[in-house]
């Protein structure tokens, strides 16, 4: 642990340092683009200069020309960039939205945002007038499996858009026939456009698409034009409805049960209803510098005191906490080359486990292992 913390530290003074560097050459650069120093050295633009004598990336040389010009305009933001409250995947996102008006208000608002949550704030900022809403599917380029890896990136890339859903009919225009592979899929991409609206980009098959057909012709009772995002947010709440009942989270939950079970691993649903909701359905676990990790996925139940050494199933020695921190305290418990050992016995009887809702390393081999990772089991959601 102590050569740990003191990696930490090194590791800190090094982050400051950088930043502190970027700060520093941005502000360089913009002094060197108010006196035209590209022009003097015989390049055409500043552009020009950052690629040739800089031998930056295109994209390199454009994301600091935009951060320099906002530096020179802007100096309030130089010294945020220079202790990390503004990064520089935000800058271009924060020169669409200051002005020498609304500087004092607007750069505070971007501090410790990531690029998605400062799209975002700008579009809250200046929302699109009059934002298309339709739907479109379109087909996706194909390309040989022969050819996959050598395709062009415009193919490999290339996604069908349902924009922003709305009761007007989908475009569609199917695929040929052919013995093509589609490429791997992209990533979802997430539009803002307002402060409430997003153009959703997202690449699906054509069974889900069947599947949504069939769902608008069974709501079209309850949603008569057939609206996309009713559809699909009827499912959710019904999914997400799902999830609450395996965490215990009910309208009407049932009393808890006089005798208590013989299994010291298992949650009552009473208490793993309490559990949930204390936490907030986040991970509970405690970081070095006093925060919780917060996150919301791969979420168990996770006994602090371990059931192996006499812990016990109650709300006090319970807490909701991600995967990778059920994990992380087994391996503070017991130590890592213990739940490595674990790990891969658990990995091994994978198979005979799938379908029986436990997680990656918890089951009957986590108890004879002594983890501390609880089973999934229903009403517990661990």
């Amino acid at each position: 642990m102590t050569d740990a913390r003191a990696l930490s530290r090194r590791i800190a003074s090094l982050l400051a340092e950088e930043r502190s560097r970027l700060a520093d050459f941005l502000v360089a650069l913009a002094d060197f683009d108010r006196q035209r120093g590209w022009g003097t050295l015989g390049y055409a633009s500043l552009f020009q200069y950052l690629e040739r004598e800089l031998r930056l990336t295109s994209s390199a040389a454009a994301r600091r020309m935009t951060a320099a010009a906002l530096v020179r305009r802007f100096p309030a933001v130089v010294e945020p960039l220079r202790d990390g409250r503004v990064c520089m995947s935000v800058v271009y996102e924060l020169s669409k939205a200051l002005t020498p008006e609304n500087a004092g208000e607007v750069l505070p608002r971007f501090y410790g945002l990531s690029k998605r949550e400062a799209e975002a704030l700008v579009a809250e900022l200046r929302p699109v007038a009059n934002p298309p809403r339709r739907e479109v599917v379109t087909a996706l380029a194909r390309t040989a499996p022969s050819l996959r890896a050598s395709a062009p990136a415009e193919a490999r890339t290339a996604s069908p858009v349902p924009e922003r859903t709305s009761p007007a009919k989908s475009e569609r225009v199917q695929p040929d026939a052919d013995l093509f592979s589609a490429p791997a899929r992209p990533r979802d991409e997430v539009e803002p456009l307002d402060a409430q609206l997003r153009r959703y980009h997202v690449t699906v098959s054509k069974a889900f698409l069947a599947k949504l057909d069939a769902a608008k012709d069974a709501l079209s009772h309850a949603i008569p034009d057939g609206d996309t995002e009713a559809v699909l947010t009827a499912a959710l709440d019904l999914l997400l409805e799902k999830t609450d009942r395996r965490r215990g989270l009910v309208k009407r939950p049932r009393p808890a049960p006089q005798k208590p079970s013989a299994d010291p691993r298992h949650v009552p649903a009473a208490v793993a209803r309490e559990v949930w909701k204390r936490d907030g359905g986040r991970c509970a676990f405690r970081l070095p510098d006093g925060s919780v990790c917060g996150s919301t996925k791969r979420l168990e139940l996770d006994h602090i005191h371990p059931v192996a050494l006499g812990g016990r199933s109650t709300a006090d020695n319970l807490r909701v906490a991600c995967w990778d921190h059920n994990s992380l305290h087994a391996e503070h418990v017991f130590g890592r080359k213990h739940m490595d050992q674990f790990r891969k016995a658990a990995n091994r009887s994978a198979p005979a486990l799938a379908g029986g809702g436990t997680s990656g390393a918890c089951g009957e081999e986590a108890e004879a292992a002594g983890s501390t990772l609880t089973p999934r089991r229903r009403g517990t959601g661990s």
